[in-house]
């Protein structure tokens, strides 16, 4: 059954969960201690057999109390995902396989909530490494809080030079906006956390991730939560292992991308636009720009038109100044790729942002 969402996207309509939560943190009563809610791990999984059994086990051995399920929705992979997804469920009944046709991360995740069985519905990446107890930190804050959403931070880990680089940018306001899952901050209400645990019958009620957004979608889900009046809870001691990408390319066709769908999101939400948002559009207009003006007191001989060129320069001594601050302890491979990747990421999403996307 579709469900037409704020902004004109469609998602599907959840079904109730099983089981409802009871109201308030677990409690010890003559009975003895209260069973721990069931919870439901949802994964979208698109050519990832590097990663996927190591992430699925970090779910499976969390120990959590209650019950758990991992329902994965995996995609047209082009490598052995499918076969590694399809040999976890064989040999542990808490895992199931759902095809997902598109291949696309907002119709997986609606595909695997729907499918899920449980009161509350945890989102973890098919990259991403959970550490322990964190399926019961988040049930905690979940029942504590009375959010709809529980998160933490994104820790960066690259396991290479290139990777080191990116993660030290990921983690820098510099590199990536000054996001509480990316950088730290206080406990607290926040706008968006990484990942996130959700209540389920919140998920239902607002109709499920849009599937327009292909990228940005869990941020607008976020924004429609708290505009309905609910809470997105950040903590900062929650915090969930991500790999970055491995080479430049790849990188900058994932900013360039994010740049896009968050034009979007800005696009349909034109109150959620900020200075964060804007910086590296407005920054790569006026590089290239600068650029343009200093290529035409080349070819015109109008010696004025060089000033242009204070913009690219302005840029890369600007950058390479806040380098040496943000790449103190790096090895020195990774210190040089640190400039590089940087600037990939800001000139990427800053290009990205300034397409259009046609609804």
């Amino acid at each position: 059954m579709a469900l037409r969402l704020p902004g004109g996207g469609v998602s599907t309509v959840l079904p109730e969960p099983e089981s409802r939560p009871a109201a308030g943190p677990a409690a010890t009563g003559a009975a003895g201690p209260r069973v721990a809610t069931p919870v439901s791990v949802v994964m979208p999984v698109l050519n990832e057999e590097r990663y996927l059994e190591q992430s699925v086990r970090r779910v499976l051995d969390q120990h959590y109390a209650g019950r758990v399920e991992v329902v994965l929705a995996v995609g047209p992979s082009r490598d052995r995902t499918l076969e590694i997804a399809r040999r976890l469920a064989a040999t542990d009944r808490r895992v199931r396989v759902l095809p997902n046709p598109t291949g696309r991360t907002p119709e997986a995740l609606n595909l695997a909530v729907r499918a899920s069985r449980h009161p509350y519905v945890v989102r973890v990446d098919a990259h991403g490494l959970l550490p322990p107890g964190y399926l019961t930190e988040v049930v905690r804050l979940l029942e504590a809080t009375g959010a709809a959403n529980v998160g933490g931070m994104m820790r960066v880990e690259g396991d290479n030079a290139f990777g080191h680089a990116v993660a030290r940018a990921m983690s820098s306001p510099l590199g990536i906006g000054g996001s509480k899952f990316h950088v730290g901050g206080e406990p607290g209400p926040a706008r968006t956390v990484y990942l996130g645990a959700f209540r389920r019958e919140a998920l239902v009620r607002l109709g499920g991730f849009d599937e327009h957004f292909r990228r940005a979608q869990d941020w607008e889900l976020n924004y429609r939560l708290r505009r309905a009046g609910e809470t997105v809870w950040f903590t900062p001691h929650l915090a969930v292992t991500y790999r970055p990408r491995r080479t430049l390319r790849a990188l900058a066709r994932q900013f360039h991308a994010s740049g896009r769908w968050r034009r979007q999101i800005v696009d349909h939400h034109p109150e959620t636009a900020s200075f964060r948002y804007l910086a590296a559009p407005v920054a790569t207009a006026g590089i290239v720009l600068g650029v343009l003006l200093g290529l035409g007191a080349l070819v015109s001989g109008w010696a004025w038109l060089h000033v242009g060129w204070l913009a690219p320069a302005g840029y890369l001594a600007g950058l390479l100044g806040a380098c040496l601050s943000m790449g103190r302890g790096l090895a020195a491979r990774s210190w040089l790729w640190l400039p590089v990747v940087t600037a990939t990421m800001h000139l990427s999403w800053g290009s990205g942002f300034l397409r259009n996307i046609r609804r």
